[in-house]
């Protein structure tokens, strides 16, 4: 029999915010969390609104997600495939490691029932979008249910696998481009002397409003960016001194050694 609907082997910043989501979904007595100390695992469990529970515990769930770093994957991992042995027919794997490929997983956690996912930090506002991928073990119902438990973090997106490292390079680690790029937004509005609390206000709801218009409009956003650029205006003028800064080879650079990255850290 298992304990609850899903149980997490590490609940940081991101496992933390799947955690609560879930909770909020399924209720706090069907959702665990584990970290490596009981202090740890105490603090998590009042942060996420959850139940607090020991690694063996959390493994006799239907969803064992794994919320630590890949770097944690070889001392932890054989302790999850060890507990999980006699529900591997009811419990799914669910995996939150950068980079390890559903084929590792299965072979670490001895266990063809397997979930890969990325979510990135908008999830904790319900405006996340979580990847997903799984091994052919797990069936399209159980595929559907499970991005329905997770829904409440935003959009989840079923994809190949073979474009799960470029889309996490992405989706995963773009937002802290894009708070980049608020902070420089909103620290040349204060040079230009706009208090700070309104520049990064303004900075922040300038970046939202885009973004809902080039997701709403069949407009490509190069469409969208020459709209808002007049002959000899201010915009165009601000926008060729990016190109003469190099925005874009900058950002798609970022975008190319997060990629690099995520490949390997998964042959770690």
């Amino acid at each position: 029999m298992l304990n609850y609907i899903a149980g997490f082997v590490g609940a940081g910043n991101m496992g933390g915010i799947i955690a609560s989501a879930v909770a909020k979904s399924v209720g706090k007595n069907n959702v665990a969390v584990c970290c490596s100390t009981p202090k740890s695992t105490a603090q998590a469990a009042e942060k996420a609104g959850c139940c607090s529970a020991t690694m063996q515990e959390v493994c006799k769930s239907k969803y064992v997600f794994l919320g630590i770093k890949p770097q944690m994957a070889s001392p932890v991992l054989p302790d999850v495939a060890n507990y999980i042995k006699g529900s591997k027919d009811e419990s799914i794997v669910v995996s939150m490691l950068a980079g390890t490929s559903i084929e590792s997983l299965r072979e670490f956690c001895d266990t063809d029932r397997v979930i890969r996912i990325m979510p990135n930090t908008p999830a904790s506002v319900g405006e996340g979008v979580t990847l997903v991928c799984a091994s052919d073990a797990v069936t399209k119902d159980e595929l559907q249910s499970f991005c329905e438990l997770i829904s409440a973090t935003g959009k989840t997106d079923i994809i190949d696998e073979k474009l799960f490292d470029v889309a996490t390079a992405l989706c995963g680690c773009g937002p802290a481009f894009v708070y980049m790029f608020l902070e420089a937004l909103a620290d040349g509005a204060v040079k230009c002397g706009l208090p700070r609390d309104k520049a990064c206000e303004y900075a922040a709801l300038t970046v939202l409003g885009a973004s809902k218009l080039a997701l709403l409009s069949d407009k490509h956003t190069s469409e969208l960016k020459d709209a808002v650029c007049s002959p000899g205006g201010s915009t165009i003028e601000g926008v060729l001194c990016l190109e003469k800064e190099g925005l874009r080879p900058a950002v798609m650079d970022a975008v190319f050694a997060s990629y690099e990255k995520s490949k390997q850290l998964g042959k770690k």
